[in-house]
């Protein structure tokens, strides 16, 4: 009898098991795969153009390159957004500059005594609203006039003010990568975007001497990446062209390895800024000027 009750009860707490396993695999493994396993590319908004590319090959090796030597353990690759607000902007004023006014007017009495200016340099920037439904009204009364009018959105957020992406990433930036490396820390700056603020050559310069292009920053020195070697005939067109306090004794160049060419190619290959359906930007200027290789405070 009691063997009896022990074997119900083992098959008790093996099927409880089982079901919390079985739970836990539908969760985290099934349900994403239904959600996003079938992700394909699309369109970017108001475009014909595919998205995301599949990166190059050099780049692909790079990808490779940047896992190795745990580049992912400093830098993410996520932009994050705090929100969204809608510029109204005038584009033209047309031919009745009177009704054009009167119409800027209406929709901000603030730029009255800046009108004529205002006028004479156009697009200009009319108001600030907080969503699409809200810019309804003042480009009506902009257009009113036979003025001409768009809205375009700016998102907003920390990561987005520091000038790291133009929009937060979402999943289909990395439809294209076989191993997405999102990151958890963030010593150095995100990474998600970066191919819109370097090139190639910049990039082997940050990896053989960071503090030449950040003043104090705190990157080690990849310099095993590179090469020393003596001048011949004729410096090598690959040679990087450092400061005199990072550069090796007369006679000598730096030249990058492969590893080092393919890492740079796959940074700068690193452009998260499409407009997307669940992502809309269409502000080239959504980010602020600032010193992007500077880590989040």
């Amino acid at each position: 009898m009691r063997g009896g009750e022990g074997l119900k009860s083992s098959a008790t707490i093996f099927l409880a098991a089982f079901l919390a396993l079985a739970g836990s695999w539908g969760g985290f493994v099934l349900a994403p795969q239904i959600q996003l396993g079938r992700a394909v590319q699309v369109k970017e908004t108001g475009s014909e153009n595919l998205y995301p590319l599949a990166r190059s090959g050099l780049a692909t090796r790079g990808a490779e390159v940047y896992r190795a030597n745990g580049c992912v353990y400093c830098h993410s690759q996520q932009i994050g957004q705090e929100g969204i607000h809608c510029e109204v902007i005038l584009t033209d004023a047309g031919t009745n500059i009177a009704a054009t006014s009167a119409g800027v007017y209406s929709v901000n009495p603030g730029l009255k005594d800046k009108l004529d200016k205002l006028l004479e340099s156009l697009p200009q920037t009319i108001t600030t609203v907080p969503d699409m439904n809200a810019a309804d009204a003042p480009v009506a009364a902009l257009q009113a006039g036979g003025g001409k009018a768009e809205v375009r959105i700016v998102p907003e957020g920390a990561d987005i003010s520091r000038g790291w992406g133009k929009r937060r990433t979402v999943a289909q930036d990395y439809l294209q990568d076989s191993t997405v490396q999102l990151g958890s820390r963030r010593v150095g700056p995100d990474l998600a975007n970066v191919g819109t603020r370097i090139t190639v050559n910049a990039a082997l310069l940050h990896l053989y001497a960071p503090q030449a292009v950040v003043t104090g920053s705190t990157m080690p020195a990849y310099r095993f990446l590179f090469e020393k070697r003596k001048i011949g005939r004729v410096p090598s067109p690959d040679a990087l062209e450092l400061p005199k306090e990072f550069a090796p004794e007369t006679g000598f160049e730096i030249v990058p390895k492969e590893e080092a060419r393919v890492l740079a190619v796959y940074l700068a290959s690193l452009r998260a800024e499409a407009p997307l359906f669940e992502a809309p930007v269409t502000v080239a200027q959504a980010a602020v000027t600032t010193n992007t290789n500077s880590p989040a405070k």
